[in-house]
């Protein structure tokens, strides 16, 4: 007997919600642990050893990533880089302010 194909379909749909959640979480996760720095930055006014470079290439992925998932049209994608674009321009921001 072959499979049954909606089985199969509805686990996958169970499969990509599950992960979806974790994408978000993880998401939510990687921002929060990325505003120590930002705060270090212009709280502390501190921007020593932040290499301006590597952050500007964050921003650069984030807004690439934001077009992409706007033309999928995939929330997962660009939802999360709405918020690593004002983390990551704070961090270059902050380091040519402060650096």
């Amino acid at each position: 007997m072959a499979p049954d194909p909606a089985a199969s379909v509805k686990d996958g749909s169970r499969g990509d919600a599950l992960f979806g959640r974790v994408l978000g979480g993880m998401s939510i996760f990687t921002m929060l642990m990325t505003v120590p720095q930002v705060l270090t930055i212009w709280v502390g006014h501190q921007a020593a050893g932040v290499s301006v470079i590597s952050w500007s290439a964050y921003l650069l992925s984030a807004v690439l990533w934001l077009w992409f998932g706007i033309r999928k049209r995939d929330k997962n994608i660009y939802l999360p880089c709405v918020g690593w674009i004002g983390l990551n321009g704070a961090v270059v921001a902050g380091a040519l302010v402060y650096g």
